[in-house]
């Protein structure tokens, strides 16, 4: 084992090695101090990360680790062999959110000491050759790596590398790192392609192994570590798991045409193509996650940025086939999205993967965690029927404590908590803002330090301001700003000068300014946050005749409280009325509310026949007369399901 690189503490999940080949460089120490994204921050961090043990403890994962740590076959709790990787999971978001606090506050004590005594119990646990799955060595299963299909021990392996990543990188210090290269030693003495000498050719049918263990090649230098995560990758689609798609084993990578499968699992993979491709240069990797990720965001990706069709296999359907009530789009997807995404956008410098990465933050991602940081969504459908039998458990449309498979609360944690990493990059040539938060953003350019703070109400108000805070003499660098694809117009004013959406400054989302900069100047963005409403893609079935309400970022839903009276099935929008805003600092937090006009359209019952006769147009008014225009009042879909059980719909049948 080769030692660890003698680097002060850095966090950020991603961290590049020195000769990758990326456009773009993750900015080292950002800082967000208020606003939208550091409110989210701090009831993940007041409440949301600190209940992690208790909520582990209750489920059986920390039992599931002592029983580990004696060797002694028992009674392992849980239903699923991969309870290690909510473990491992919360660890990683402890340990971000340990790098964003002070150690000597009372908050900061207790969040080390709650990391200290988890990873003394996974030490505990691990076997002497550096194997680690409680479910196996609790003697279920046929024994370690039996089961690669169910079993899971490559993607709580990955899991536990990254949290111990991010404790190195939080923290400076090494013993989870050690125990996590242990086991990454152990996986490399036993996978390996046929005539390598090694007991094992194949894959886990989970993806996540593989992006973890690029990361821990960027942490350590042990290019064993990266060869290790390009075999993994080239061993899917080979039929050495059966040939499903489930598995990522149908097609291998570098031959898929579209996004397929299991989500998450997908996705995961194809942010480890990208990883690979950022360290190997190889341009065939690179033009698969190009090809892949297009096809996912033109054909499979919901408004929300959701991801996930079928509840069946938690999988992706065929390209338009996005339904609304029945849309799987779990929490983890969303998550999966953003770290594909991300890690494309740094390989490539294009702002529509950060276009991608807004909306899904701010809508299919945010959704999964209630307002008070204590509730959760697995999935995150487009509508709630009026009427809906739940039936609970983790596939509930209704906010839930915990899971059974609680791979989603700790998966928030985690993103939340090293959230600023997303939000910036920077380049030879200067810095990147890709989102829109109040904060502290670090580049460098010629060798010189370049610092600029971002001051905003997004996504409430569309006014960024950028201060430069430190810049270098004499050497001119670029200010790149982006401009989300959903925005017709905006102003950019600097000093004297203005500029706007004619600006031939705008190449590619990203308007560049260049120049010499001094500390003290600024930049101020205006973007046009109108209420608007989109309408569906005729070839999706289920939104098509439908439109929905935007602002902004923000993806905007009817819910049955705000519409006494009846539910949300016969509600109709009426297109020519126009949208208003109006801010409620009074409701779900303080958010914007969007007011339309609408009716209910006079269905009478027809029996069975599924094909009643309402008003379809503004000509056939009848339904209108009949039942009054009413207001509708549409609130953003991230704060769903958070006052009372009850329908929900995001796309509204339009006349």
């Amino acid at each position: 084992m080769s030692a660890i690189p003698d680097t002060p503490p850095s966090t950020g999940p991603i961290r590049l090695g020195a000769t990758a080949d990326t456009a773009l460089r993750p900015t080292e120490g950002p800082v967000v101090r208020t606003g939208f994204w550091a409110a989210r921050q701090q009831v993940n961090a007041r409440v949301g990360i600190p209940q992690g043990p208790f909520l582990l403890e209750s489920a059986g994962n920390l039992d599931d680790l002592r029983l580990a740590a004696r060797g002694t076959v028992g009674k392992y709790r849980g239903d699923y062999p991969f309870m290690d990787s909510d473990v491992y999971k919360w660890l990683e978001a402890a340990c971000w959110q340990l790098a964003r606090v002070r150690p000597d506050v009372p908050e900061g004590r207790r969040l080390a000491d709650d990391v200290e005594r988890l990873i003394g119990l996974v030490a505990d646990a691990q076997r002497p050759d550096g194997y680690l799955n409680t479910w196996f060595q609790a003697g279920r299963g046929e024994g370690p790596f039996t089961d690669l299909r169910w079993g899971h021990e490559l993607y709580c392996a990955g899991h536990l590398i990254q949290a111990a990543v991010a404790h190195h990188r939080a923290t400076g210090r090494t013993g989870l790192l050690e125990i996590a290269r242990r086991f990454a030693d152990h996986i490399d003495s036993v996978f390996g392609p046929v005539g390598s000498g090694k007991r094992i050719d194949g894959f886990d049918a989970h993806p996540e192994v593989e992006t973890a263990l690029v990361e821990l090649y960027r942490e350590t230098g042990e290019r064993r570590y990266l060869e290790l995560a390009g075999y993994f990758v080239d061993g899917h689609g080979h039929g050495l798991l059966g040939g499903e798609a489930y598995c990522q084993d149908r097609v291998p990578v570098r031959e898929a045409r579209t996004v397929e499968g299991h989500a998450v699992r997908q996705l995961y993979l194809l942010a480890a193509v990208a990883d690979l491709a950022a360290e190997t240069g190889e341009v065939e990797l690179r033009a698969a996650g190009e090809r892949l990720w297009s096809a996912m965001a033109a054909t499979k990706t919901h408004l929300t940025g959701g991801v996930g069709a079928h509840h069946d296999k938690e999988e992706f359907g065929d390209p338009y086939e996005l339904p609304t009530e029945r849309a799987y789009c779990e929490t983890c997807a969303a998550i999966a999205s953003i770290q594909f995404s991300w890690r494309m956008a740094l390989l490539t410098g294009r702002a529509r993967y950060s276009d991608l990465i807004e909306r899904t933050l701010f809508n299919g991602f945010l959704s999964g965690v209630s307002l008070d940081g204590e509730r959760w969504l697995y999935i995150n459908p487009l509508q709630v029927r009026d009427g809906h039998d739940d039936q609970g458990g983790d596939k509930s449309a209704r906010r839930t404590a915990w899971f059974r498979c609680a791979c989603c609360p700790p998966n928030v944690m985690r993103l939340l908590a090293s959230l600023e990493h997303y939000l910036a990059s920077t380049d030879d040539d200067g810095i990147q803002l890709h989102q829109y938060a109040a904060g502290t953003f670090r580049g460098e350019t010629a060798g010189s330090p370049v610092v600029v703070s971002v001051n905003t109400e997004y996504p409430w108000d569309g006014r960024i301001t950028v201060s430069v805070d430190e810049s270098p003499a004499h050497v001119p660098w670029t200010l790149s700003l982006r401009i989300p694809q959903w925005c017709a117009r905006f102003t950019v004013q600097h000093g004297q000068q203005t500029f706007d959406e004619t600006s031939a400054l705008v190449e590619d989302g990203w308007l560049r300014l260049t120049r010499t900069w001094q500390a003290g100047e600024r930049v101020v963005l205006e973007l046009d946050i109108e209420p608007r409403l989109t309408k569906a893609d005729p070839r999706v079935d289920a939104a098509r005749g439908c439109v929905a309400i935007e602002r902004g970022p923000l993806v905007y839903c009817l819910e049955q409280i705000d519409h006494p009276g009846g539910g949300l099935d016969d509600l109709v929008i009426d297109t020519t009325h126009p949208l208003a805003a109006k801010h409620r600092p009074d409701l779900l937090g303080g958010i914007t509310t969007i007011l339309a006009t609408g009716y209910r359209q006079n269905i009478p019952p027809q029996g069975w026949w599924p094909y009643p006769s309402g008003p379809t147009s503004n000509a056939d008014a009848s339904g209108a007369a009949a039942n009054g225009r009413i207001e509708l009042t549409a609130i953003p879909y991230y704060a769903w399901a958070n006052r009372q059980d009850g329908a929900m719909r995001v796309w509204l049948p339009a006349v």
